[in-house]
């Protein structure tokens, strides 16, 4: 962006005797034409640099420029003429030769007459100091012309001493540098410090965010005193967190240069600019030198219900794990945020019952007014009969990417009201806690509806006396993470009952670094050690985990290693692996675990030699320098061999920030009588029971059961089958990025990225007496698409930069224990299948006419299957139950 900003006399020597003093901007000469040639083009690519394999254009032309006026109070306050002649509209890329879009084109063809009119149509810039105060233009003049315009005019506007300052222009009110030096000034724009009307939104997580960059340099050469070129350079740039290959930049050149001088018009007389201004058309109007956003024309688009019809075949249930279901969801997303309430509520209500999930899913991820009216409308969660689709509602307002005030106030206004079903009643509160924690990280938690639903997380949390309303709460505790919340969990950790004190620890193992103080750590270990009452196994081991994952201190990890061989069998196993993981994997507290190990008493042979089938392995599935997956088991038995819990983790990381991308955990207690099998101790009167929790990219969903109590057990086991039952399955927006930009040129950027996929989580538990064996299987299946998209768009042509990726990837878990005697034969086996991963790039330039020009690359490559340790003993059982698979690796370029 480079502008003709400079055609005046910094000394001010040659002026007619009506001019006084020196200005401290631009100044043109009395009764002087300034000629200049002006060009502005831009350049899409990868960020690779190679401006050769880049898309775009360049819209050059001459430009006249006359002094109109000057106030005879000062040489500082001027009017100014602007007019472009000559235009030209052409390619960047000079090989595209035959290819070119441009070619054979008049630019009143390409422009279209009325807009290079308009155009060519001269402005009036009245500069201050050599500060923009108004820019004149003629009305209702098309937006996309009037922001070429406002780019040109806004390079006039600048200073010749250095210093930083806040300047009005075409990208807002910004905060700009200035550097003088004797041949030039340079001007820095700081254009994240802009305001300006231009909408955006991002997702907030640091790993599925994205990184972005944006530059403004601006030279004005001077010779002899004069400004002879203007030249200027804007970058945008940006790049997936942990996808690196989802990238884009947008240069942005302008450059405007003196070329001749002409006698010119005298100076208007004339104390008042707004007379001078009517004196030379009365039908010049001020208008805001901001730039203006403007809607592209798109013609031949299909309305939202035919948009509908031509996708919704590939969201029928059978395709829903093929990539182009997610491609679908996401491009209908796209269309519903620019579709009305009464649109979207007419398809909702004609679809039928198979495709209606999904098209609650794009519905409720398109976050915007019209489709929440809408979707609420739809629902009626006073009936059982549409449960499904409140679930698969509330699952996407939690995993919503930028939720806003009103979805909150709408779920705790459900929430008050009444419900068909207690599981949506419930859902609705846990959603309610993941969404306080969304708008609190977005510097939202003083927003009135997140502090009311504050307010009603805790308060039902204290006054609870049901225990399904205490599991309630506590679920929404754990995924809004409030720091207040933390006195009422130590109080249900230390003094609740089985099932609310293992929620409670597990909720505040959730907390971040800084919240678990020493007092959160005294009452853990107090819970561990049993101090002041007998806590079950899962209580314990989670308390532990706590200790250890927070800076544990020397005592700390001494009287936990010192605990080993005076625990229950199995839990005397589970505890020692942990602390050989945590010194495997080199765990923040490994560095403390070995000083401890230093001293003889705590590491001995008898108290490393513990027998057992419990365990606990960390590993990684991927890593590179900037960012690694891990993966992580542990698996806590009764006495009797019976699973007591699984817990299966994958946290992603970029650098040095986690996402916990998923968590399925599988429990079971009460089953020893099954066997005739004596329970451990502090667990002699639990219940029957199994069921299945999962957290899935940051937000606890709401557990399911397998059974509760004997009867329901003993009723299953008759009629069980092997189908796993499903956790969480749907279409899921986890990547949503936009920014709507308008180039210090004038024009028109979008840069948005779009990540989605379609899971399907399940998990079973069978239990066999007659065999004395009992097998869990957790099984992810997942579909993901991501896409980025650039386009820089001057209402007459259109160039664009397209990347992205899609896979289908699965993980399956499996635990088998046979009890018949002791030590269990144990086999943990973590299958990942092999995945194909495929990417493409389009670029294309097209005329608001209809002609274009399209490459497109696509890459293939298979990623061979992979089975990930998970603990070293009994390793012939899991040969005799897995036999080795063969592994393959292939890759292609079409």
């Amino acid at each position: 962006m480079i502008l003709l900003a400079v055609l005046f006399l910094c000394f001010i020597s040659s002026y007619s005797a009506s001019v006084k003093g020196h200005t401290t901007g631009l100044s043109l000469n009395n009764d002087r034409l300034y000629k200049l040639t002006y060009s502005t083009e831009v350049f899409l690519d990868r960020g690779k640099g190679n401006l050769q394999d880049s898309v775009g254009y360049r819209i050059s032309s001459n430009v006249d420029v006359v002094l109109l006026w000057r106030s005879p109070d000062g040489d500082d306050d001027q009017l100014i003429q602007i007019m472009i002649k000559d235009v030209n509209v052409e390619n960047v890329n000079q090989q595209r030769g035959e290819k070119s879009i441009f070619k054979g084109k008049r630019p009143s063809q390409i422009i279209r007459k009325e807009n290079l009119e308009a155009l060519q149509r001269p402005v009036l810039l009245h500069l201050v100091h050599g500060k923009v105060k108004e820019f004149y233009s003629y009305q209702n003049e098309p937006i996309a012309i009037e922001n070429l315009k406002r780019g040109l005019a806004s390079l006039f506007q600048m200073q010749l001493n250095s210093g930083t300052t806040n300047e009005i222009d075409i990208s807002g009110d910004c905060k700009v540098t200035y550097q003088a030096h004797q041949d030039k000034v340079v001007k820095i724009k700081a254009l994240d410090s802009c305001k300006s009307e231009s909408s955006g939104f991002t997702t907030q997580n640091p790993v599925l965010g994205v990184t972005s960059k944006a530059t403004s340099v601006t030279t004005y050469k001077i010779e002899d005193s004069f400004v002879v070129a203007v030249l200027a350079e804007e970058i945008h740039a940006l790049r997936l967190n942990f996808l690196q290959t989802i990238a884009g930049k947008i240069l942005s050149k302008q450059k405007l240069e003196l070329k001749t001088t002409e006698a010119g018009p005298r100076l208007m007389p004339g104390k008042q600019v707004a007379a001078i201004i009517k004196a030379i058309d009365s039908k010049y109007t001020a208008i805001p030198i901001v730039g203006q956003v403007f809607e592209s024309e798109c013609k031949g688009c299909p309305s939202l219900s035919e948009h509908w019809q031509s996708i919704r075949k590939h969201l029928q249930p059978d395709n829903l794990s093929k990539a182009e279901a997610v491609r679908s969801f996401l491009t209908f997303i796209k269309h519903l945020r620019t579709a009305k309430k009464e649109e979207i509520l007419q398809i909702l209500k004609a679809e039928n019952k198979e495709v209606l999930p999904q098209l609650v899913d794009a519905v409720t991820s398109a976050q915007t007014p019209d489709s929440l009216d809408a979707i609420l409308d739809f629902l009626d969660f006073k009936s059982d009969s549409s449960i499904i689709l409140q679930e698969r509602f509330l699952y996407a307002c939690g995993f919503a990417s930028h939720p806003d005030e009103e979805l909150l106030r709408a779920l705790v206004s459900k929430f008050k009201g009444s419900f068909g079903s207690n599981d949506i009643r419930e859902s609705v509160m846990i959603i309610i806690g993941a969404l306080v924690r969304k708008l609190c990280q977005n510097e939202g938690c003083k927003l009135k509806g997140v502090v009311e639903a504050k307010k009603l997380i805790l308060g039902g949390l204290e006054k609870a006396e049901k225990k399904e309303d205490k599991m309630m709460y506590l679920l929404a505790l754990k995924n809004a993470r409030l720091p207040e919340g933390i006195p009422l969990l130590l109080k249900y950790a230390e003094t609740g009952e089985g099932p609310i004190s293992h929620l409670a620890t597990t909720t505040l193992q959730r907390y971040d670094a800084p919240f678990i103080t020493d007092k959160v750590k005294k009452t853990m270990n107090r819970i561990y050690h049993q101090n002041h009452k007998v806590h079950e196994k899962t209580v314990r081991t989670t308390a532990a985990a706590i200790i250890l994952n927070n800076n544990p201190s020397y005592m700390e990890v001494k009287n936990i290693l010192l605990s080993i061989g005076e625990l229950p069998k199995e839990m005397n196993k589970y505890m020692l692996s942990i602390v050989q993981d945590i010194l495997r994997f080199e765990m923040p507290a490994s560095k403390m675990v070995r000083r401890v190990l230093k001293e003889m008493f705590a590491h001995n042979y008898d108290r490393f030699s513990k027998s057992g089938s419990s365990s606990a392995y960390t590993g990684y599935i991927e890593r590179s320098p900037h960012s690694a997956s891990t993966y992580s088991l542990d698996i806590l038995y009764s006495g009797s061999g019976i699973l007591r819990r699984s817990n299966l983790n994958i946290f992603q990381y970029v650098r040095k920030n986690p996402l916990h991308s998923i968590q399925v955990v599988i429990e079971a207690q009460g089953l020893e009588t099954l066997i005739a099998a004596t329970p451990d101790e502090g667990e002699e009167n639990l219940d029957s029971y199994a069921g299945l929790s999962a957290l899935l990219f940051d937000v606890q969903l709401r557990p399911v059961t397998f059974f509760n109590g004997y009867s329901d057990l003993m009723a299953k086991m008759l009629s069980a089958t092997s189908d796993p039952m499903s956790v969480v399955k749907g279409l899921i927006l986890l990547i949503d990025h936009s920014q709507e930009l308008l180039l210090q040129s004038g024009l028109k950027a979008n840069m948005d990225v779009q990540g989605g996929l379609a899971i399907d989580i399940s998990g079973s538990m069978e239990f066999s007496l007659w065999y004395r064996e009992s097998k869990t299987r957790v099984k992810n299946r997942v579909t993901v698409v991501i896409t980025g998209d650039i386009t820089v768009d001057s209402s007459f042509v259109k160039t664009g930069l397209e990347v992205g990726m899609e896979t289908e990837a699965g993980l399956e878990f499996i635990s088998t224990v046979q009890f018949s005697q002791y030590p269990f034969l144990v086999c943990l086996q973590m299958d990942k299948d092999g995945i194909p991963y495929r990417q493409f790039e389009t670029k294309y330039e097209r005329l608001s006419t209809g002609r274009g020009y399209v490459s497109r690359k696509r890459k293939e490559s298979l990623v061979a299957g992979s089975e990930f340790p998970l603990h070293q003993e009994n390793s012939e059982m899991c040969k005799a139950v897995f036999p080795p698979q063969p592994e393959s690796s292939s890759s292609s370029w079409f």
